[in-house]
C-alpha cells in the first residue's frame, strides 16, 4: 500500500502528488475552494498580516495581483515564500504547510537545503582597519553579554529593511571581539541566504543548517534525527557545557532562525537580518542604520587619506553615508590617483543628477561599474550568473571565455574595488546587493544567447574537470562515463589522485547547484551526462546530494525522452535511497531502471541494475534471492566483455556467499575477483576484494590471513579517498579483533568506524558498528554498555529493514541481558532472534538454540 496523507489533511489536495508549476497552481486552486474560495484581497491580507507580525517592512508586503499570480498557469517560476504563505492562509497546520514547502522545493528545481548550505566552525576574516560604530558596539556588547548569561540570542537588525548597512560585518567584528576575550571557545558560522539577488539560491533550511553544525559538532548521519524539533533539541543538548557562539548570518524570518538558537546558558546566537524578527524569544534587538556624517568621513579618509574634509563630507552624504557605498566608491578613488577628492565629489554629484540616483548603493555601484574597462565589465556581469555560492579563476575563465591566469588578476582587481569578496583563497563571491547589480547589468546588456553561451561553457568546464578527476580516481570505470570533450577546456592539474579527490570535495556544492541549474534552466543533456559523470563519487557517501542531482536528473531525461538517461539516474536513485536505509523504494527505483535498460538493449546498464537489486534484497535477508540477481549480472558483465563488472560482480557475490554461511565457495569467488581486480589494475576493485577475503576468512577462522589482507584493503582505501570503504574496512578489523578476543582492540577499530559510517549518513554500516561495539563491550565485560549499543543498533536495523542485523542485535541483547541477571527479557531477545536466524535460513539459529538450551543456575 502506498503513503497516504495523515486523517487531518484528508479531502485536502495532497502537493506531493504535483509534478509541474501547472499542477501546484491547480492544487493551490483547489486548496482556494477548500478554505471556502476566499477573494484574492482577503487572503493578500492575511498574507501580510502574518508578515508584518514576523516583523516583515512594509515595503516587502504583497499585492493583490502577486497573489493571484500564484494561482495563474502557465508560470516559469514560483516565489516559493508567497505560495507557503498563501498555503497558511488558507490552512494555517504548520504540518501541511511544510509538506507544501517541501513540494515547491522539489518542483521548483530549487536545491536541497543540504546541498546549498556552507556551515562554518570560525568566523570570517574580520575587516582591517574597521571604523565607527561605537554606540552599537557598547550597545552590542552589553546585549551580548546579557543574552549569553541566559542563553539567548541578540538579533542586528537594518532600519527600514535597508541592505548595505553593515550588519554582517559588525556582527564579524563583535564575534572576533568576543572570542579574544575569551569567553566562547567553540563558533558556529552561516549565512542563512534570507536574501539573495538569484532566485534559485532560496532561503537556507533549518534542517539543512542544523545537519551541518551538528556535523561540525561531531553528530552526523542517522544519529542526527530526521525531524526538525527532534534535530533541534539534539543540536541544543550538544551545545549544553560549551561556550559557543553561533553567528546566523542574513535570516530571512523568525521561524528560519527559531530552531537554531541555543537555550543554555553561556551559549550565545548573534543574528542578523534586514527585518526586526519579531517573535523571537527572548531576544535582545539592535537596529542599525547608516554611519553618521562624522563615522562616515573616518571612514573614507582611513581608506583613501586626503585632506579635504569638506569633499570628504560631500562623498559621503552622496553615498547616504552606507558602508556598502562608501566602500566601493573608495576602492574606485584609489583607482583614480591623480584625481582630486573634490573632483570625485563633482562626480558623483553630476551623477545624480544625469541619473537621478537616490540610492547610495546604486549611485556607487554605478560608478564602479562604469570605471571598470569593458572586459572586467563583462567578467562581473557574467560571474553574477554562476549558480553557485562562490567561484574560482577556472570558472570565470570558462564564463568569459577567457585565459584563468588573466581571470585571476581581474578577480582580484574586482575584489581590490570590492565588487567581489573574498570567500576562501583563490574563490570569490558577491554581497547580495552587488549580485542583483551585475545581473541586471547582464540582462541589459548580454543578449539572452550569450549568457546561455556562457552558462554553457561553464558547465563544459565542470563537466570536463570532474571526469578528469574521475578518471584520475576510478580510471577502470571510464567507459562508464560520457567521454571527455576532445577539446581542451583549462582546468587543474587532477593528474594526482589526492588533487582530484580534493577538488571533488571543495567543488561539490557548486557541482549540485551546477546540475540543479542545467536541468532547469535550458541545458537538461548537460545536467543528464554531469549527473552520470558525478554518480561514483557521489556513492562515496553523499547520499542526500545524490538524491538531488540524480532526482534533477532523471526528470531532465524524462523531459528529453532519454531512456538511458531515466535509466542511469533511476538507478543512482536507488542506490542511495537503499544507503539512506530505504530499500523499499530503492527497489522501486532499480526494478524501474531494469526496465529502461531492457528497452534500451544496455547489457551494462542491466547487469548494474541486477547487482544493485540483489544487494537490496540482500540487505532484506533475501540470500538466494540476492545470489540469483547477481549471478545473472555477472553472466551479462561476461557477455558484455566488461571484465572491471566481472571482477566487482564475483566479489559481490562473495559476501551473499559470506553472510549465508558457505565460506569455502565465498573464499574462492573473493580470490577469483581478487586476481582479475590485480590483472586489469583495478586498484578500487582490489581493496573491495581485499576486504571481501579477510570478512570471509574472519568468519571461517583463518585468523592471521584475515588480519593481512584487512590491513591492505583499509591502507588502499585511504589511498585512493573512499571513506565509505574506509569505514567498512574499519568495521571489518573490529570484527575480527573481536574474534581474537581482544575486545578493546575491536572497540579502537569499531568506534572511528561508526563516526565515519555516521558522518558519510551510512545507516547500514552504522548498524553493523554499533552492534560489533555491542559485542566487543560484552566481550570485556560491559554488560550494561552492550545493551546500549546493541538497543541502538537493533532500533536502526527494524527502521531501515536489514533483517540479518536486527537479528544479530536481538541475540546479543540476549547475552548481555542473561549475563546482567535480567533472565526472561533476555529469553524474549533470544527467542526473536531465533525467528530471524530461522527465517534468514542463517547458521546461527543453532547458536541461539543451544543458548536458549542452557538455563542459568537458580532458573531452571
Amino acid at each position: 500500500m502506498g503513503w497516504m496523507m495523515p486523517l487531518p489533511f484528508a479531502g485536502l489536495p495532497d502537493p506531493a502528488e504535483a509534478v509541474s508549476l501547472d499542477d501546484v497552481a491547480a492544487r493551490l486552486r483547489m486548496l482556494k475552494v477548500w478554505a471556502g474560495d476566499p477573494s484574492y484581497d482577503t487572503i493578500k491580507d492575511r498574507v501580510n498580516a502574518a508578515w508584518t507580525a514576523a516583523g516583515r517592512p512594509a515595503g516587502e508586503l504583497t499585492r493583490k495581483s502577486t497573489v493571484a499570480d500564484c494561482f495563474r498557469s502557465g508560470r516559469r517560476r514560483l516565489n516559493t515564500d508567497l505560495v507557503v504563505a498563501v498555503v497558511q492562509a488558507l490552512h494555517p497546520d504548520a504540518g501541511y504547510v511544510a509538506q507544501w514547502r517541501q513540494a515547491l522545493r522539489t518542483i521548483g528545481g530549487e536545491i536541497e537545503a543540504v546541498s546549498q548550505v556552507r556551515v562554518q566552525d570560525r568566523l570570517p576574516q574580520d575587516l582591517a582597519g574597521f571604523t565607527g560604530r561605537t554606540g552599537e558596539l557598547d550597545r552590542l556588547h552589553l546585549a551580548l553579554r546579557a543574552a549569553r548569561q541566559a542563553g539567548g540570542a541578540v538579533v542586528i537588525s537594518a532600519i527600514a529593511g535597508m541592505a548595505g548597512v553593515g550588519k554582517t560585518q559588525l556582527a564579524v567584528h563583535a564575534g572576533h571581539l568576543l572570542v579574544r576575550e575569551g569567553l566562547f571557545d567553540r563558533v558556529l558560522f552561516v549565512n542563512l541566504r534570507g536574501f539573495h539577488a538569484d532566485p534559485a539560491q532560496p532561503p537556507a533550511d533549518p534542517g539543512a543548517v542544523l545537519d551541518g553544525f551538528l556535523r561540525v559538532l561531531g553528530v552526523s548521519g542517522h544519529q542526527i534525527p530526521h525531524d526538525l524539533a527532534a534535530r533541534a533539541a539534539t543540536y541544543r543538548g550538544r551545545l549544553a557545557g560549551t561556550r559557543a557562539l553561533v553567528v546566523l548570518d542574513n535570516a530571512a524570518t523568525a521561524e528560519q532562525v527559531r530552531p537554531l538558537l541555543p537555550d543554555t546558558p553561556g551559549c550565545l546566537a548573534l543574528v542578523t537580518s534586514r527585518r526586526s524578527l519579531a517573535g523571537l524569544p527572548s531576544a535582545i534587538g539592535l537596529d542599525v542604520d547608516v554611519f553618521s556624517p562624522e563615522e562616515a568621513v573616518t571612514f573614507l579618509r582611513g581608506t583613501v587619506g586626503g585632506s579635504e574634509p569638506a569633499a570628504l563630507a560631500r562623498i559621503a552624504a552622496r553615498c547616504g553615508y552606507l558602508p556598502l557605498a562608501l566602500s566601493l566608491v573608495a576602492g574606485h578613488i584609489r583607482n583614480f590617483g591623480d584625481w582630486t577628492l573634490s573632483d570625485h565629489a563633482d562626480r558623483l554629484d553630476e551623477r545624480h543628477r544625469d541619473r537621478r540616483l537616490d540610492s547610495g548603493v546604486a549611485l556607487a555601484l554605478g560608478l564602479s561599474y562604469q570605471d571598470l574597462p569593458a572586459d572586467r565589465q563583462r567578467m562581473l556581469r557574467l560571474v553574477a550568473l554562476h549558480p553557485g555560492q562562490d567561484f574560482d579563476a577556472y570558472a570565470a575563465g570558462a564564463l568569459t571565455g577567457t585565459d584563468p591566469a588573466v581571470a585571476a588578476a581581474w578577480l582580484e582587481h574586482l575584489a581590490d574595488d570590492h565588487l567581489l569578496q573574498p570567500a576562501a583563497p583563490g574563490r570569490y563571491t558577491f554581497h547580495d546587493l552587488v549580485r542583483a547589480y551585475a545581473a541586471g547589468r547582464a540582462d541589459d546588456h548580454d543578449p539572452p544567447a550569450a549568457r546561455r553561451a556562457a552558462l554553457t561553457r561553464l558547465v563544459d568546464y565542470y563537466l570536463a574537470t570532474a571526469g578528469r578527476a574521475m578518471n584520475t580516481l576510478h580510471p577502470a570505470e571510464a567507459h562508464q562515463r560520457p567521454p571527455l570533450s576532445p577539446e581542451a577546456i583549462p582546468g587543474p592539474d587532477l593528474t594526482d589522485s589526492r588533487a582530484a579527490l580534493g577538488w571533488l570535495d571543495t567543488e561539490r556544492p557548486t557541482l549540485v547547484a551546477v546540475v540543479v541549474n542545467a536541468a532547469t534552466n535550458g541545458s537538461p543533456q548537460q545536467a543528464v551526462r554531469l549527473a552520470r559523470t558525478l554518480s561514483r563519487y557521489l556513492k562515496g557517501g553523499y547520499h542526500a546530494d545524490a538524491l538531488t542531482v540524480h532526482g534533477h536528473a532523471h526528470r531532465a531525461a524524462r523531459d528529453l525522452g532519454d531512456l538511458a538517461g531515466q535509466a542511469y539516474a533511476l538507478n543512482d536513485l536507488g542506490v542511495a535511497h537503499r544507503r539512506l536505509g530505504l530499500p523499499g523504494q530503492a527497489s522501486d527505483d532499480l526494478q524501474q531502471a531494469l526496465e529502461l535498460f531492457r528497452r534500451t538493449g544496455d547489457t551494462i546498464g542491466q547487469a548494474t541494475a541486477l547487482f544493485d537489486l540483489g544487494t537490496v534484497v540482500q540487505w532484506l535477508g533475501r540470500y538466494p534471492d540476492a545470489i540469483d540477481y547477481k549471478q545473472q549480472a555477472l553472466d551479462l558483465y561476461r557477455q558484455a566483455g566488461d571484465r572491471n563488472g566481472e571482477a566487482n560482480m564475483l566479489s559481490g557475490i562473495a559476501l551473499v556467499l559470506e553472510r549465508a554461511g558457505r565460506f569455502p565457495e565465498a573464499i574462492d569467488y573473493c580470490e577469483r575477483a581478487l586476481a582479475l581486480d590485480r590483472e586489469i589494475g583495478n586498484r578500487h576493485g582490489e581493496a573491495q576484494a581485499l576486504n571481501c577475503l579477510g570478512d570471509v576468512e574472519t568468519r571461517a577462522g583463518r585468523l592471521d590471513s584475515a588480519a593481512g589482507h584487512l590491513q591492505q584493503a583499509l591502507a588502499l582505501f585511504r589511498q585512493l579517498g573512499n571513506r565509505n570503504h574506509e569505514a567498512g574496512a574499519l568495521d571489518s578489523l573490529g570484527m575480527l579483533h573481536n574474534r581474537l578476543g581482544r575486545p578493546d582492540e575491536a572497540i579502537g577499530y569499531f568506534v572511528p568506524a561508526l563516526t565515519i559510517f555516521r558522518e558519510l549518513g551510512n545507516r547500514g554500516g552504522e548498524t553493523g558498528a554499533l552492534n560489533g561495539l555491542g559485542e566487543a563491550s560484552a566481550a570485556a565485560g560491559r554488560h550494561a554498555d552492550a545493551v546500549t549499543y546493541h538497543a541502538e543498533a537493533l532500533a536502526l536495523a527494524v527502521d531501515i529493514g536489514q533483517t540479518d542485523e536486527q537479528a544479530c542485535a536481538e541475540a546479543g541483547l540476549g547475552r548481555a541481558h542473561r549475563m546482567l541477571g535480567n533472565h526472561a527479557l533476555a529469553d524474549e531477545h533470544y527467542r526473536q532472534a531465533l525467528t530471524l536466524y530461522t527465517a534468514l535460513g542463517l547458521p546461527e539459529a543453532d547458536e541461539i538454540r543451544a543458548d536458549l538450551a542452557v538455563r542459568p543456575p537458580g532458573d531452571r
